[in-house]
């Protein structure tokens, strides 16, 4: 099986630009919300300090996988590379 050249694909810049920019944006508010979130939680539910940060620990790993699920979903939309 032959790998592609590099000659073959171009990086179209305008649509990698797009999808990093907007995963900054969404991830600052995913993060933020899973911290916020695992600190009012664990306040809620009387979990004191470790519970706070294990309950942060979770969320922050469901965020990986929100922001991971968006940039697989953006490339879709707007693909980073085009044959040339």
């Amino acid at each position: 099986m032959n790998a592609p050249s590099s000659s073959s694909r171009q990086i179209v810049w305008p649509s990698v630009i797009t999808v990093v920019s907007a995963a900054i944006l969404i991830g600052a508010e995913v993060f933020g919300a899973a911290f916020a979130g695992g600190w009012a939680l664990a306040i809620l539910l009387n979990l004191g300090d470790q519970g706070a940060h294990i309950l942060q620990a979770v969320l922050f790993a469901l965020g990986v996988l929100v922001m991971t699920a968006f940039v697989r979903a953006a490339q879709r939309v707007e693909p980073f590379f085009k044959r040339g």
